[in-house]
């Protein structure tokens, strides 16, 4: 177990250390008022946009992509973080190269089961700690928390990680998602407190 010292150096700030995501609860205000509840069976994941081979991907297909497990921190914009959580998926590169995507694609747009919605630069989503998440500290991802498919950005706030993921769509220019075009910052970065629009 981690000791608070070593918790307060690895904080962006103004966060606090909680010992599991779902201690936060799993109110998901003004997004939705019935979570997503699908069966692996019934997920699919779409990508297109400008990519030269789009995809459709149930969830044998999603699974026979290369597994990894990826190590990080969870910051939520509320002022939270979870530190070293296990994620287990596809790292998100692999489906960049998959799609064969386009040179003037610059940017991914995310499209969840309960109406989310986010964008982020392709540069972010490039880094090996960024992953399709299907497992969560050696367990199946829970319904509450984007099973059965989310993305997890660690070095952002977590509402860049989109759950319940169900298409990406490259495209050249960057669009405004569900936070990002009310009261959240589009860069979302932790470590300088870049929570709100200016």
């Amino acid at each position: 177990m981690f000791k608070l010292a070593e918790s307060k150096e690895r904080l962006p700030p103004n966060q606090k250390v909680i010992s599991a995501i779902l201690d936060w609860g799993v109110q998901h205000p003004g997004i939705t008022k019935k979570l997503p509840n699908l069966k692996k069976s019934d997920w699919r994941l779409t990508v297109g946009g400008d990519v030269e081979s789009p995809l459709e991907l149930d969830w044998e297909a999603f699974m026979n992509l290369p597994q990894t497990e990826s190590v990080s921190d969870f910051h939520c914009v509320e002022g939270w973080s979870v530190l070293d959580q296990r994620w287990e998926g596809a790292v998100f590169s692999t489906l960049v190269e998959k799609a064969c995507i386009k040179g003037d694609a610059k940017y991914a747009w995310f499209d969840c089961y309960d109406g989310y919605t986010t964008s982020l630069p392709l540069e972010k989503l490039m880094d090996s700690d960024v992953v399709i998440a299907h497992r969560l500290n050696g367990e199946s991802l829970p319904q509450p928390l984007g099973g059965p498919v989310r993305l997890v950005v660690p070095k952002l706030y977590a509402y860049k990680s989109p759950m319940w993921l169900k298409a990406i769509t490259f495209m050249k220019g960057d669009r405004l998602g569900y936070w990002e075009s009310g009261i959240y910052s589009n860069t979302a970065d932790p470590w300088r407190d870049d929570r709100y629009k200016h």
